[in-house]
Parts: structure tokens; C-alpha cells; sequence
């Protein structure tokens, strides 16, 4: 981007600045709350409302910094979510393990399968895959995965979780689906233990872009868009999401709102992860009204003005 777009960009909204400050270590010195409040303007172009959070994201923002459940440490982790996943559904539920790492050089990369995946555990989007191992070029998954791992992602966007989760590296099977040339996945949102609606992500690999499609309760497709567009093709409903929303509201009981995602492949139901601020609460939506239906949906305590 040469200068003078990022001069009509920061003319155009000045608190952008404290977006790209945030990338810096000097911004640690920040409060989160400041912090916060910081981003949101310069991500939403507006205010943001902690006092009375009346919005979807608004009120993301106020869990980060007032909902410090030590339980939500456990559930960022993709390592330690495990075992909870185990104890609360039951180990079938997830992705077969291949292997766990606290070093990056430790990972013995003959010993794992022709397909694998691997991924950090205290990040987002630290995922690689690997569908043929003859052409996988491991010093630069290598590279990849370690910038990950001497990265503390609650900087990015003040996710208290993930403050203390501790980074390693776990290696899962690759999975496919003999119906589908894409993996399908469904995120299942919960708003104080019940889900409300759900969403599903197609064309991550077309080259088209993501899209991003909601549908409520019955599978109606829902009016709005978030941040990306929707898919325009029919997206049939999983014979397997009745157990789906089943397993989402037991994971997500007790807990003011959780994204909870699943995997489907060959009619098997997988555990994806536990997301409790998807687009870290910067995301748009379109109309703009379904920002406060979505809030509505949120029940924060009482007290909580």
C-alpha cells in the first residue's frame, strides 16, 4: 500500500492508528479496557458502548474484560480442550491425535502419516495442512509454526484466555469427506447455553473467497450477512445436526455466549473448537440491526451496569 492510501485511510479515520499501534509491543503498556475501546473505534468507526453494551459486539468486548471464567483457559487450548471434550461428550467426539510438541524442532515429521494437519494450541490460525507429504515443504511450516509459538495471541486483541495458555504444537489426522470435495463444518452458536442459530463456511479454497451463511433454528436461512458474504448455493442440512446443537448446548451451559464447531465427514460428527469471541467482537453485520438482535440474545448479569 503506498503512502498516500494510508494517508486517505487514516484522514478518513483517524483512531486507525491505534489499530496498527496494537501490533506493537509498546502497546502492552495500554490497559485493555483503553485498549479496547481503542480498536473499536478504529475497527466499527464508532464508540464503544461498556456501560450498557447493547450490541453482538459490544458485548463480546464486555466478556473479554469482565467474564474471566478460569474454565475459558481450558477451552482455548487445543490441547487441554481435549480432555474436557472427553469428560463432557465423550473421546469419540475428536479428532484423533498424532502427536504433541513443546518444541517446534521436536517434531519428528517422518513419523507422521502422508496427510496430517497441525496446528498451535494457543493461537488462531497457526493451521497447516498437509495433504501430500512428497510435496510439503517442512522448514517453512516449520518457520510458520515458530512465529506462532513466540506469539502471545491476547495481545491481538485482548482474549484474556489466552494470556497464560501454554504454546505448543499438535499434529491431527486430516480429515475428508467421500461426499463432499470441502470439508463441512457447522458453528453452532449459544447464547447462554441454547443455540440460536448457526452458520457454515464454504469456498475456503475456490479462490472466490469465503463465504459465511446463517441459518436460524430450523435451517431457515437467516437475513443477514457478517462481514463476508453468503453462499448463494443450497447448503442442506446435516442429517446429524439435531446431535450437533445437542452436544453445542452441553459444551456451552453456563456460559453467556460460546461458538461451538463441528466437523462432519462420512456421517462421523467431529469437535472442531470452542470459540467464545468470534471475529474477536470486530466484525460487521449487515443489515446493522442484527448486531442488537444478536446482542439481545446475550444475557449479561444484572449487575453488570
Amino acid at each position: 500500500m503506498d503512502l498516500i492510501k494510508r494517508f486517505q485511510i487514516f484522514v478518513n479515520n483517524p483512531w486507525r492508528i491505534f489499530y496498527n499501534l496494537n501490533k506493537r509491543k509498546i502497546s502492552h503498556i495500554i490497559p485493555d479496557k483503553i485498549m479496547l475501546q481503542l480498536l473499536y473505534r478504529a475497527k466499527m468507526g464508532k464508540k464503544l458502548n461498556l456501560k450498557n453494551p447493547v450490541t453482538f459486539n459490544e458485548k463480546l468486548q464486555w466478556l473479554k474484560l469482565y467474564d474471566h471464567n478460569p474454565e475459558y483457559i481450558k477451552f482455548v487450548d487445543k490441547y487441554e480442550v481435549r480432555n474436557y471434550i472427553a469428560e463432557k461428550i465423550g473421546e469419540e467426539y475428536l479428532v484423533p491425535l498424532l502427536g504433541v510438541w513443546d518444541n517446534v524442532n521436536d517434531i519428528d515429521f517422518d513419523l507422521l502419516p502422508n496427510q496430517f494437519v497441525l496446528k498451535c494450541t494457543h493461537d488462531s490460525g497457526s493451521v497447516i495442512i498437509c495433504k501430500d507429504k512428497a510435496r510439503f515443504d517442512v522448514q517453512k511450516a516449520k518457520g510458520k509454526l515458530q512465529k506462532a509459538m513466540e506469539t502471545n495471541f491476547y495481545w491481538l486483541y485482548r482474549e484474556w484466555p489466552y494470556k497464560n495458555v501454554k504454546p505448543r504444537v499438535v499434529a491431527e489426522q486430516y480429515l475428508e469427506d467421500n461426499e463432499s470435495e470441502e470439508l463441512s463444518d457447522y458453528k453452532i452458536m449459544c447464547f447462554n447455553g441454547k443455540q440460536k442459530c448457526t452458520f457454515t463456511c464454504t469456498n475456503r479454497f475456490s479462490g472466490t473467497g469465503l463465504n459465511v451463511t446463517f441459518f436460524d433454528t430450523e435451517w431457515n436461512r437467516l437475513p443477514f450477512e457478517r462481514h463476508y458474504k453468503a453462499d448463494l448455493k443450497v447448503i442442506k442440512k446435516p442429517k446429524s445436526y439435531a446431535e450437533m446443537v445437542e452436544l453445542a448446548e452441553k459444551l456451552s451451559e453456563n456460559i453467556p455466549f460460546s461458538r461451538i464447531d463441528f466437523y462432519k465427514t462420512n456421517n462421523k460428527i467431529y469437535f472442531g473448537e470452542i470459540t467464545l469471541y468470534p471475529g474477536s467482537g470486530f466484525e460487521e453485520f449487515e443489515p446493522v440491526n442484527w448486531d442488537t438482535t444478536l446482542g439481545s440474545w446475550i444475557k449479561l448479569p444484572d449487575d453488570h451496569v
